[in-house]
């Protein structure tokens, strides 16, 4: 592993922990001085971007591995509905991981992480179709609504479990049960 990844993780470990770290408080979890963590990244913007980068990567990974586009194709409702299942838990994962990207201004900001979002969600949002198509999903709401609620029950979780109000290991189970099955008690 290299310094600039031993970098970004004390980065993504303490930006979890407090989104408004400072570049100080960075490099000190980093082990560092400020000096070092600048010459890898010469502002609190570019350390941002880079891991908003990092985020979206392990977005397309899972969405790679879910072969979404396939999936979609082939309309096969078993796998589709095991392909959901596996990629809600693990975008869980991914929002304990990289929870704080999801509503950091500056990478919400970034242009060029919007357009590969934008692709990103496109992909998603198909996957999210092949599954209304199928009778997995309810195909009254438009798919692209359903990425927003999975964001949104992302982002609600990530808060749930760092505020202490739900065990982590619980976590990928009620967000998966929300996302299919709502809150309604019929």
């Amino acid at each position: 592993m290299t310094k600039r990844d031993l970098i970004l993780g004390a980065a993504q470990r303490l930006l979890n922990i407090d989104p408004a770290a400072s570049m100080g408080a960075i490099a000190e979890a980093g082990g560092i001085s400020r000096a070092t963590l600048h010459r890898h990244f010469p502002t609190r913007e570019s350390l941002l971007t880079e891991l908003g980068t990092r985020s979206l990567d392990r977005w397309q990974e899972r969405l790679d591995a879910a072969s979404a586009e396939d999936l979609a194709a082939a309309g096969d409702r078993e796998a589709i509905a095991r392909a959901i299942s596996e990629l809600v838990r693990g975008f869980v994962q991914d929002a304990h991981d990289f929870g704080f990207t999801l509503t950091d201004h500056v990478i919400l900001a970034d242009a060029s992480l919007n357009e590969r979002t934008e692709q990103l969600t496109t992909r998603e949002a198909a996957l999210w179709s092949a599954g209304q198509r199928a009778g997995v999903l309810r195909d009254d709401v438009p798919p692209r609504w359903i990425c927003h609620a999975v964001y949104g029950l992302l982002v609600a979780g990530r808060e749930a479990s760092r505020l202490g109000d739900v065990a982590p290991r619980e976590l990928a189970d009620l967000v998966l049960s929300t996302f299919l099955k709502g809150v309604d008690a019929s």
